[in-house]
């Protein structure tokens, strides 16, 4: 059997933080449907409860991510991987921002807007981070 060392308990936590971040929100997204016919509040019932597991997910996310940046030397990495890692941590911040705005408004096109940040931001950086992870 492979050593379950350090770097992997890192990325695994990494990733299973992604997991409930992005994961969550694509199950939320799918289920809306259903919670509305559960009544008016469901949605936001649901989302709450959701949001109890995302932000200490993302917390983990950032933890780790920074962890996995000392990880890697990144002045010695190609400008290749320095400009996708700019742009997996903007989509971060939008997906951060993003989701931030979506759970604190009551404007229906905040709403909207933030909750497409968020998920299109938390798919975008994930997709990234697997392109570094590969390309490191």
């Amino acid at each position: 059997m492979l050593s379950l060392d350090v770097d992997v308990w890192r990325v695994f936590l990494h990733v299973i933080a992604a997991t409930v971040w992005v994961g969550g929100q694509l199950v939320l997204a799918g289920l809306l449907g259903t919670l509305r016919g559960l009544g008016d509040d469901a949605p936001r019932q649901a989302a709450r409860r959701f949001n109890t597991l995302a932000w200490p997910a993302f917390a983990i996310l950032v933890v780790t991510g920074i962890w996995n940046l000392l990880e890697v030397d990144v002045g010695d990495t190609s400008t290749e991987y320095q400009v996708t890692l700019g742009l997996k941590l903007l989509l971060v911040a939008a997906s951060a921002i993003g989701a931030f705005a979506h759970s604190n408004t009551g404007s229906k096109v905040v709403l909207a807007v933030g909750g497409a940040a968020s998920a299109i931001g938390g798919i975008g950086a994930l997709l990234l981070g697997v392109a570094l992870s590969m390309g490191a």
